[in-house]
């Protein structure tokens, strides 16, 4: 009798659990998280992100299960609700509603890292930067953002590993791959490689309007011309006026841009010849100050004021013929006075510490040198090297020992050992600090804009930090790093994809403080104990809606019975002033 073959073992998938489900009897409760998905999905319709993602997206297999365009909007709402990382998407999608996801019940148990990594590459044989332009053009349309004044800024995105398959820049499926390699780093990490974003918001409301990564060695005045002629593409003119730092201040872009009609604020480096010159004659007390605009805070109606900007009273040029205008700033003297103190503070720290290391019996400083290199290194980090003036002191010190060994007696020889020890002393040069006083709270800021006024061109640069707001939500609140991916083409598709999240972010914040403004609303009571906000976040917003769950109850001989949590007053603001509807949360 022969015997019998073992059973195969059941390799069917094990299909994902979607929600939370109860069994009594015959019955059935099923139970999904809601949380601010309608209020993300009312801006990704209103962006019309779904059907530009279907019109730029090469075909697709077939037999792919969830859709490209699907898969890249899920990771976009992860992105701005709970920021997991690509193998966690499917976990969290799970205790979703489906349908809030843009999914059917069959494509969210599909739905897995190596999906979205797929959509991922075909988001990058897309041409992502005609993609990007149609989306943006879409939102100027719809949401009315004006283009007036256009801010330009840079930031690094650090990458932990080796990236040894993208050290250059290559070409993949007949797109452009970047080189993740050193630079100068933003996040003050020169041992790790990076990749460059670069990011255009407009002033109106801070709405991301253009995009664009560059490999890691790309330098920020390289940037610049090609930026300003892709956003004269987008606003259809050159005549709005460009924002940025101290990069574009060269002499070939602001050429290339005055010689194509465009306008332009920049602030002078300091390595320049104009700045050297004007802070020796501010040093000299050769340089008189006009108050031109005083920041105040009205509130508690008690008028208290925060800063105080002046400017000098002759106009200047700079050496290609620009508008050249010097501010003083009274609470940026302030930072600066206390930022050189702690540099001094932190430097006689660290002398104090080489000098108890001198002394000690084991010290590894024995050559002049080797302490000169010490302190050298000492004052270029803490950059007080002129303001600190320091003496290496070398003394002799004469050992005895005996010859041989055995107790001493009188006839037992010594031997003389002469070793050199250094110390040190160090002297603040307070007349040279007396002289920075002077210049703290200055900043030089150039133009070829002639019809404005110095406080109207101040008041436009002082618009440039919120593009470092926009930086800081990129690498905090959405963590845009680490990066769990390897592959250089899906980490460029995937800073598409948080550009789209800067810009939904972005656009709900200014739907919401408009709206304020329009119902004359200083506050809304969004924080615990319902204390008052006056500039509420998106990240506020979303976190409120956070406990709203849907619940739906089958016995399957009826139709099934659909419970929603009920929304607060709060909620139901919040949604008024967005424009969402509230029925957007009924079963």
């Amino acid at each position: 009798m022969g015997k019998r073959k073992p059973s195969r073992p059941n390799r069917s998938r094990k299909r994902k659990s979607t929600g939370r489900q109860a069994r009594a009897g015959r019955r059935t409760l099923r139970s999904e998280k809601i949380g601010a998905l309608p209020i993300i999905n009312h801006f990704i319709k209103r962006l019309r992100l779904e059907e530009l993602l279907r019109e730029c997206l090469p075909p697709e297999d077939k037999r792919v299960k969830v859709p490209a365009a699907k898969a890249l909007l899920v990771l976009l709402r992860n992105l701005l609700i709970s920021r997991e990382p690509l193998y966690g998407i499917g976990e969290w999608a799970a205790g979703y509603a489906p349908d809030l996801l843009g999914l059917t019940l069959e494509e969210l148990e599909a739905l897995s890292d190596d999906g979205i990594g797929r959509a991922l590459n075909c988001l990058f044989r897309s041409k992502q930067g005609a993609f990007v332009l149609a989306v943006v053009r879409h939102t100027i349309r719809e949401f009315k953002v004006t283009l007036q004044q256009l801010h330009n800024d840079s930031t690094t995105i650090t990458f932990h590993g080796n990236y040894s398959d993208a050290a250059d820049e290559d070409t993949r499926a007949g797109q452009r791959t970047l080189a993740i390699t050193w630079g100068h780093n933003k996040d003050h990490r020169p041992d790790l490689k990076q990749l460059v974003y670069i990011l255009t918001l407009s002033d109106d409301g801070g709405v991301p309007v253009h995009f664009r990564a560059a490999s890691g060695n790309t330098t920020d005045d390289q940037t610049h011309v090609e930026t300003w002629k892709l956003l004269c593409e987008l606003a259809g003119r050159s005549d709005f006026l460009y924002v940025a730092d101290s990069k574009l201040a060269t002499t070939k872009n602001m050429a290339y841009l005055h010689q194509h009609r465009g306008r332009f604020i920049t602030v002078l480096p300091r390595t320049r010849g104009e700045d050297k010159a004007f802070r020796r004659s501010l040093r000299e007390g050769k340089v008189s100050w006009r108050t031109i605009y005083e920041k105040v805070d009205e509130e508690d109606d008690q008028k208290k004021v925060l800063d105080c900007f002046s400017t000098t009273s002759e106009p200047v040029t700079s050496e290609e013929g620009y508008r050249l205008l010097w501010y003083h700033s009274t609470r940026k003297a302030e930072l600066d006075a206390l930022a050189r103190a702690n540099r001094l503070q932190r430097a006689t720290r660290d002398l104090d510490e080489l000098r108890q290391r001198l002394t000690s019996p084991r010290t590894r400083h024995r050559q002049r040198d080797k302490v000169a290199e010490a302190v050298e290194e000492i004052l270029k980090s803490r950059e007080v090297k002129d303001r600190i003036s320091v003496t290496i002191e070398e003394r002799v010190q004469e050992r005895y020992r005996q010859a041989g060994r055995g107790r001493p007696t009188k006839d037992t020889r010594y031997v003389k050992e002469v070793s050199t020890r250094f110390d040190l002393s160090y002297q603040i040069d307070y007349a040279r600090i007396a002289e920075d006083q002077r210049c703290d709270g200055v900043f030089p800021l150039v133009t070829n804009v002639l019809e404005l006024s110095e406080k109207e061109l101040l008041l436009v640069y002082k618009r440039q930090p919120v593009i470092e707001k926009r930086f800081s939500q990129l690498k905090t609140d959405f963590r845009v790093a680490p990066v769990y991916l390897k592959d250089v083409s899906r980490i460029q598709s995937l800073l598409c994809v948080y550009f789209l999240v800067l810009l939904v972010e972005s656009l709900l914040e200014r739907q919401l403080r408009q709206a304020m403004e329009r119902e004359q609303l200083e506050s809304l009571p969004m924080y615990p104990e319902d204390r008052p906000c006056r500039r509420p976040t998106a990240r506020r917003v979303i976190d409120l809606f956070n406990d709203v769950n849907r619940h739906t109850l089958s016995d399957g001989s009826q139709a099934p019975t659909v419970f929603v949590t009920d929304l607060s007053n709060r909620q139901r603001r919040i949604l008024k002033l967005l424009g969402v509807p509230a029925n957007e949360y009924r079963g």
